[in-house]
């Protein structure tokens, strides 16, 4: 069965995965979308996608679990998790249940359809040591705080032991996305 074009984007931030969805539909992609396991593999039942952009973290469950349903139900769908979490630990977890790439937050269509395109590995890839910041840390801890706390502010400075305004100026200096 042809499934060419066929796209399911697992992700629990409508908005977001709205945004993709317009965007891939533009790429001429048959595209739905799901925020959870259950429904996830009910539709690829039906759908038969040839493609899937799972974000890691979805609400009250792992898009992992989704990965390897969606690998174990046709290991011919090219599955990219997208996540603003991104470790060494869940890229190689993603890839041994069936990934054929991992990319952080932010990407767009763009790079989702070229990690789509890479599905084997490039043994040209240059080995270079690549130092976080630590602005960049600080900025990943905060926003994945924030995600835990449900973006309470109040919460989310407390739980960081931090000054409530202090974290509202950070925010504002970089918004979420």
């Amino acid at each position: 069965m042809s499934h060419a074009k066929r796209l399911i984007i697992v992700e629990d931030d409508a908005q977001f995965a709205s945004a993709l969805q317009r965007s891939f539909e533009r790429k001429a992609y048959e595209v739905r979308r799901t925020s959870g396991l259950a429904e996830t593999l009910r539709l690829a039942d039906e759908f038969h996608p040839g493609y899937a952009v799972v974000d890691l973290k979805l609400a009250g469950e792992s898009g992992l679990a989704c990965v390897e349903a969606l690998h174990q139900r046709d290991p011919s769908t090219l599955v990219v998790v997208l996540t603003g979490f991104a470790s060494i630990a869940t890229a190689v977890e993603a890839i041994k249940l069936g990934a054929c790439h991992y990319l952080a937050k932010p990407s767009n269509s763009d790079d989702i359809e070229a990690a789509f395109a890479k599905e084997t590995g490039d043994t040209t890839t240059p080995i270079s040591p690549r130092p976080t910041s630590i602005k960049t840390l600080e900025w990943e801890r905060i926003h994945e705080t924030l995600v835990d706390t449900d973006f309470n502010i109040s919460e989310t400075a407390r739980r960081l032991g931090m000054h409530r305004r202090t974290l509202a100026r950070k925010l504002e200096k970089r918004r979420l996305s």
